[in-house]
């Protein structure tokens, strides 16, 4: 265990861990209140369409029933419009349940049953009977290519395609080496362990206070409180503990919508939790056909970069990603052209999903590398140092600090890269081919603004606390180290709170912005409260930091010590009390210093090395050994970060061998929703992962000089994987998950 004086940069376990293996974390389901209804979700059973009837007779006679919501009965309360748009919303129109009777996409709520007992409720939505008029669909995105059009509104947040750079396609036609291929990815869902519930407790003054399972408690406010016309105040969102959700809890899903309605209509507390099946009717990873051409000299070094994609989005909402510039930050290239494009699928919106553009943009891209690698005859890895860029040509910016360097020589030094024989099908062991495959990775590193509170009790005891969420990334702990160790406690003083719509403001917790965004404004709170304490300090009768200045102190061990002389001291808690003052409290906002961060580009970076083995009767693959060296600046907590890489690597194993949600387009719905049919990586599957952490230090990306790693750890993993299936068998994949049937 860290010392005092040094937790940030230790590998400190879970401060919430106690609390989640013992069963004391409650989730959004677990909340129980006297007179509780619970609401049970009628789905569609059409991909497009309008409702012709809907008979709720059979479940309302059900002793138990209160009500059946439906397009006709629904309240009219306040309702959607853009103003009221979450915030991470897409351009468009939010999806608007019970709003019609029209029905968008197979699986969407079109009823939702009320009753004094789940058990109740879920009977009587069976007996819900619906008659349609049936309209065709289209869910294939290939079927919609050609209607593919550019985004006419960009997403906040997401940049358009970087402008073209010389003439790629003249460059491409002229080039020694060329290559040119489509890459296609499927439909995916996110699949956490936590299924989407909210329980909404109907406050005696019409109130409500709301457990809900979400990545932004105050997201989820403001989205109820702009729906039903509430006072923010009058809305209070409760989410301490997240069981996963990787994206799918960025927006408010329906679930929320549908509960609120239920509880302001009925004045009653109630619940409404989804099924397993009915987690894959919303949000989800977009499919993605991806056309990559690369042109090089004879020597490897690149000459012309095209990246076109197109991606599916809903037939009401643009929802767009950072799928192709990657491509022009990554290599030195004078000659580049990107194109990003929609085509309306008669599917749900789909939502950020861990890497949202990076881990399908950079499958596409590295797995085109590797193909110009062997096309020219250069090692991978060479190939990759040959075309190493300095600079983002996108933003012609230099990077705020790169060691992707150096993440190329640890990893291949501890993979063993050097031994690997280039000639597909060349190594083996018994019946199975091994196959040696590499990629990189590449990531923003974001910042945000956010605000934190810090109250210092006289008994040395603080409290720091922030709305931000813990969907198990590790925000409890690394908050709680960055405090402790800013003034000097005991990591058992601090209490870090979150996941609560009263407390500080903070964006939802997504793409690996938190440990730099909150991370910051829980430093600068404690750097406020420590200037107080100080101040007492010096007052202290024969105080030895009398003439000093802030800048010559430190917090340690509970004490104000000079930095020149240790021994000279004085205890916070003696502080305090000579002082006569009982409690410091600081709240702080702190933003990024764009002054100073905007003349560069902030990216965390990796080098993915992966060894496969396949059956060379059979065709079955096993990932046996994955190292991922990442340089994502200062690392807060070795532990935990390591467990953020090695999720990533999964998912990425994941990606490149198991997961697709598949379509029946006959009835435009996913057949496999559920965890027997929709494949995900198991203990089986999960070989040797070692993570490295490349040093890298960054003192332009933020305070701390962090970079997020929630993401890295699956930008480049499937690309790696593929890459080594094709050293091992000679058969390039370029759909996927590469399963055994398109080996054989």
């Amino acid at each position: 265990m860290a010392t005092a004086t040094n937790y940030i940069g230790q590998p400190t376990s879970r401060v919430d861990g106690r609390a989640k293996v013992t069963g004391e974390a409650k989730y959004a389901a677990e909340y129980n209140v006297p007179n509780l209804l619970y609401g049970y979700v009628v789905s569609s059973e059409i991909a497009k369409g309008k409702i012709t009837k809907i008979d709720s007779s059979g479940a309302l006679a059900l002793p138990g029933v209160l009500q059946v919501f439906t397009h006709e009965n629904r309240p009219r309360t306040a309702w959607f419009d853009r103003s009221y748009r979450d915030e991470i919303a897409p351009p468009g129109s939010p999806f608007r349940p019970l709003y019609d009777d029209k029905v968008l996409y197979s699986g969407q709520p079109i009823a939702l049953v009320v009753a004094e007992e789940f058990e109740i409720a879920r009977y009587a939505a069976s007996l819900v009977r619906v008659e349609y008029e049936i309209e065709p669909h289209v869910t294939d995105l290939n079927e919609r290519r050609e209607e593919a059009y550019e985004p006419p509104e960009v997403r906040s947040g997401i940049p358009p395609p970087a402008k073209p750079r010389g003439n790629a396609g003249k460059a491409f036609e002229r080039a020694a080496v060329r290559h040119e291929a489509e890459y296609l990815l499927p439909t995916e869902h996110h699949n956490p362990m936590e299924m989407f519930a909210s329980t909404v407790v109907w406050e005696s003054d019409d109130k409500i206070t709301v457990y809900d399972k979400t990545q932004g408690a105050q997201n989820c406010q403001t989205y109820l409180a702009g729906v039903f016309g509430f006072s923010k105040d009058d809305v209070h969102v409760i989410s301490p503990f997240v069981g996963g959700a990787f994206g799918s809890g960025l927006r408010p899903q329906y679930h929320l919508f549908l509960a609120g309605m239920a509880a302001r209509e009925l004045k009653r507390s109630i619940k409404v939790s989804l099924t397993r099946q009915q987690m894959f009717t919303f949000g989800h990873r977009p499919s993605t056909i991806q056309n990559v051409a690369l042109g090089a000299a004879a020597n490897g070094t690149l000459e012309a970069i095209m990246h076109d994609a197109i991606a599916e989005t809903s037939q009401f909402e643009d929802y767009q990603e950072n799928v192709v510039n990657w491509s022009g930050a990554l290599y030195k290239c004078d000659n580049t052209k990107f194109t990003y494009k929609l085509a309306q699928l008669d599917t749900y919106t789909p939502i950020d999903m861990r890497a949202p553009g990076g881990a399908e943009g950079m499958y596409a891209l590295e797995s085109a590398m590797d193909e110009l690698a062997y096309t020219s005859g250069i090692d991978p890895l060479e190939l990759r140092l040959k075309n190493y860029s300095e600079k983002d040509q996108n933003e012609d910016k230099p990077f705020s600090s790169k060691e992707l360097r150096e993440c190329y020589r640890q990893g291949a030094e501890k993979f063993g890269w050097s031994k690997r024989n280039s000639q597909p099908r060349s190594m083996r062991e018994g019946t199975e081919l091994i196959g040696w495959g590499m990629a990189t990775g590449i990531w923003e590193a974001y910042q945000q603004t956010s605000s934190a509170k810090a109250v210092l009790s006289v008994d040395g005891k603080l409290t720091v606390s922030s709305a931000t969420a813990d969907i198990g990334t590790g925000t409890y702990t690394i908050m709680t180290q960055i405090a402790a160790e800013t003034l000097g406690l005991p990591i058992d003083n601090v209490i870090f709170k979150l996941g609560d719509s009263s407390l500080p403001q903070s964006p939802v917790q997504g793409g690996s912005w938190t440990a730099a965004t909150v991370g910051s404004a829980v430093k600068e709170v404690c750097d406020a409260v420590g200037q107080k304490l100080f101040k007492l300090a010096r007052d202290v009768d024969g105080s030895p930091l009398a003439g000093a200045k802030f800048a010559d102190v430190t917090f340690a061990d509970k004490q104000i010590r000079l930095k020149s002389d240790p021994a000279q001291s004085v205890s916070i808690i003696e502080a305090m009390r000579h002082g006569d003052v009982n409690v410091i409290e600081e709240e702080t906002t702190t933003s990024p210093e764009t002054a100073k961060q905007s003349p560069y580009s902030r990216h965390a970076h990796s080098a993915i090395f992966a060894e496969v083995k396949v059956d060379e009767d059979f065709g079955t693959i096993r990932v046996t050994r994955v190292v991922d060296a990442v340089a994502g600046g200062r690392i807060l907590n070795p532990k935990t970060a390591r467990s953020q890489v090695m999720g990533g690597v999964v998912w990425g194993i994941g990606m490149a061998l198991h997961e697709e949600s598949v379509v029946d387009q006959n009835f435009g719905r996913f057949m496999n929703h559920n965890y027997a049919e929709y494949h995900v990586p198991v203990n089986a599957d999960v070989h040797e992962i070692e993570v490295i952490f490349v040093e890298e230090h960054d003192e332009i990306v933020n305070p701390l000089g962090v970079k997020g790693l929630g993401e890295i750890g699956i930008v480049g993993t499937a690309a790696a994987i593929a890459n080594a299936v094709y050293h091992a068998t000679g058969k390039r994949v370029r759909d996927l998950p590469i399963t055994l049937d398109k080996l054989l």
